[in-house]
């Protein structure tokens, strides 16, 4: 294997489910409607549980469900501790929760630190006067002497990250929207009520926390500007003007973090903890924690970034696997609400690739509903945007991935009985759940066997990585436990490819390509156009037994 070695495992011997499992992302509003508002509830997802478990996941996250004004679809919450009546009740989310638990999947929600609503009952307080108790809850300060903001810093939605407020005389700090004004961590009353919210919930039944906007906790206390990116260029996402190195991931938040995995480490079964950071792999390895105390999972959204290369994918792998700290567990994403489709951007035939590469890598994989059946973005005209973020970078929307599930071929692809609030995709009659459960060849069915054959591998989960081949267009490698050697070779070109020369027989076990015919190899295997293979590799002292 071309003098490779394989990556040590890095198991401490606690193999937690989190571990083993897979990861299923809900977006509420877009899974299941049956109210006949347009818009997906929790009684929905409560219906639609069984895809969950025919498709053989572990845990749903399901995308904030808090009460909220909306202004950026439940990232601004008003209220911790209550379910919005657009999701439902609270009675809604017990028995979401408990029907989940007897169907064996574990329920992972939102927890949104950064940031309250403007309409939350604290900032209300916050904003009445400087003299308020709650005033120092959020991040307040003088205009510069010409009556500007404080600084330089701008909103991940573009414009200034500062408000100025008529009635009090200051700015307020904003790091989204102005109506999402950021916590003060810095204040131990808002870290109090702030782990409390993990309590709340994680006493009612809660398996764990997906943390948003984690690396926006804390900015710099002296507020000095951020630099201007010199690489910035027009076509470039406008919060990119700026290099974020005062208005973000400041080293304070690993202290926030630390208290956070304290209130999960409390609980008899320890509750999961995810951290969403968009940051290069070497700062992203500071969110374990120093000795495991922060995230178990920082998520690793660097595949949707990396080139659709196999070098360059292979390069990616073995950068983040050396840069875990002991004991660190890896994750890998595709897709999720934020991100444009994985069939958008590399096409159906190489979304199949995608699916087995993230099924096969060492580390926790997550998936975005929709993905397992190859769902693509969905054009939004201009009067049917909904994303605040379109406002001001119409060509970074992220409306086109939140389109709703398509669930079968009946009127709006069975996921509601009215118009719902975002547009359908025009092919879901040919194009849903439904018609692929029984096709063999679908996406759904590749998901399935996918996910069944992890489960039924420990080489899969618990298993070693060892890259075998990065060529032009063919990503091969290994995932080793004990004896058990499982050879994932993936073609990313358009025609046949060879593999490498490899020692043992081997025998195929799933492929992408639903026409090969399962075989042995006495020799490598050639590769179809777009094809992946899952084969097992026979040790020498064992063939021919």
């Amino acid at each position: 294997m071309k003098g490779e070695v394989p990556v040590p495992s890095r198991d401490s011997g606690n193999n937690s489910w989190w571990r083993q499992g897979v990861i299923y992302q809900v977006y509420p509003r877009s899974f299941q409607d049956t109210n006949a508002d347009g818009i997906g509830d929790l009684e929905g997802i409560r219906r639609r549980l069984d895809h969950l478990v025919s498709l053989d996941v572990d845990a749903i996250w399901i995308s904030p469900i808090y009460s909220s004004p909306m202004a950026d679809f439940g990232y601004d919450v008003s209220d911790h501790r209550a379910i919005d009546p657009i999701f439902g009740t609270m009675e809604d989310f017990d028995r979401l929760l408990d029907e989940t638990h007897r169907k064996g999947l574990k329920v992972i929600l939102d927890y949104v630190p950064n940031h309250t609503s403007d309409q939350h009952p604290w900032f209300i307080e916050s904003r009445a006067s400087r003299r308020n108790s709650k005033r120092d809850w959020y991040v307040w300060r003088d205009a510069r002497a010409d009556g500007g903001p404080p600084n330089n810093w701008a909103s991940e939605f573009g414009g200034s990250a500062w408000t100025f407020d008529e009635a009090t005389g200051q700015f307020y700090y904003h790091a989204y929207l102005a109506e999402q004004p950021d916590l003060n961590w810095r204040n131990p009353e808002v870290v109090a009520a702030m782990l409390d919210v993990l309590r709340f919930w994680f006493d009612r039944g809660v398996d764990g926390f997906r943390v948003d906007a984690i690396h926006h906790l804390f900015e710099d206390e002296q507020l000095r500007d951020d630099p201007v990116n010199p690489d910035w260029q027009e076509g470039l996402s406008p919060n990119q003007r700026l290099l974020r190195v005062n208005s973000m991931d400041q080293p304070e938040v690993h202290g926030a973090i630390a208290l956070m995995r304290g209130v999960a480490t409390s609980y008899a079964n320890e509750r999961l903890l995810i951290g969403e950071a968009y940051l290069p792999i070497a700062r992203l390895m500071a969110y374990y924690g120093i000795a495991l105390s922060g995230f178990h999972l920082p998520f690793n959204f660097h595949l949707i970034s990396t080139p659709w290369q196999p070098k360059a994918i292979a390069a990616l792998i073995d950068e983040y696997e050396a840069a875990l700290p002991p004991g660190g567990w890896p994750n890998w994403v595709l897709g999720n609400h934020d991100r444009s489709r994985v069939a958008t951007r590399l096409g159906p035939a190489q979304a199949r690739i995608a699916a087995m590469l993230l099924l096969t890598l060492r580390g926790t994989p997550t998936l975005y509903q929709g993905d397992e059946i190859g769902m693509v973005d969905v054009p939004i005209p201009r009067h049917r945007i909904r994303d605040p973020f379109a406002t001001n970078a119409p060509t970074f929307g992220r409306d086109p991935e939140r389109t709703p599930m398509q669930w079968d071929a009946s009127p709006r692809a069975g996921f509601s009985p009215v118009e719902p609030w975002l547009p359908m995709a025009a092919d879901f009659k040919r194009h849903n759940a439904a018609s692929q459960f029984a096709d063999p060849r679908s996406m759904l069915s590749l998901y399935r066997a996918l996910i069944a054959l992890r489960h039924k591998e420990a080489a899969l989960t618990l298993g070693t990585y060892a890259l075998v081949q990065a060529s032009e267009n063919v990503l091969a490698y290994e995932r080793r436990h004990g004896e058990r050697r499982l050879l994932i070779a993936l073609n990313f070109g358009e025609g046949f490819e060879e593999l490498e020369s490899l020692s043992p027989p081997a025998k195929l076990l799933l492929s992408t390509d639903p026409t090969r015919e399962k075989e042995d190899f006495a020799r490598a295997p050639k590769l179809n156009p777009n094809e992946g293979i899952v084969a097992e590799l026979t040790p020498p002292n064992r063939v021919g037994r």
